[in-house]
């Protein structure tokens, strides 16, 4: 069993800190669903800007929203790009084959591109680094 890159929404764009919030990073709902991120799910966010990285939860956001609450507030600062991780634990076999699910977006985090499927593919042989 492996963890593996299930899914990541690159170079979103802070638009808010709420250090009041119990925590959490507040996700647009569409980012979400592109991204294959439940609510709740755990998520790795890394900051572009300042070099910090962190463990979370994500929760659903209105249109073009990223918001990092409680504690993760004080780690951006509005108008910080970020990168959205989610993982997930794969059998080995699967492993060399799996494609996560990419999220591109632009400085309004609006979808620019996505690419794979947060699937595996058949494996067709051949020497495969681990």
């Amino acid at each position: 069993m492996r963890i593996m890159l299930k899914s990541k929404i690159h170079r979103a764009n802070v638009t808010n800190v709420n250090i009041d919030y119990e925590g959490s990073i507040t996700i647009d709902r569409e980012l979400m669903e592109a991204a294959g991120i439940l609510p709740f799910e755990q998520v790795h966010v890394l900051n572009i800007d300042n070099g910090a990285r962190f463990v979370t939860y994500a929760i659903e956001g209105e249109k073009s929203e990223i918001c990092l609450n409680g504690a993760a507030a004080r780690l951006a600062v509005i108008g910080d790009t970020i990168i959205i991780l989610a993982y997930c634990h794969v059998e080995d076999e699967e492993a060399h084959t799996f494609i996560p699910k990419l999220v591109y977006v632009d400085t309004t985090n609006a979808i620019t591109e996505t690419r794979g499927l947060a699937v595996t593919i058949p494996f067709k042989g051949g020497n495969q680094c681990a």
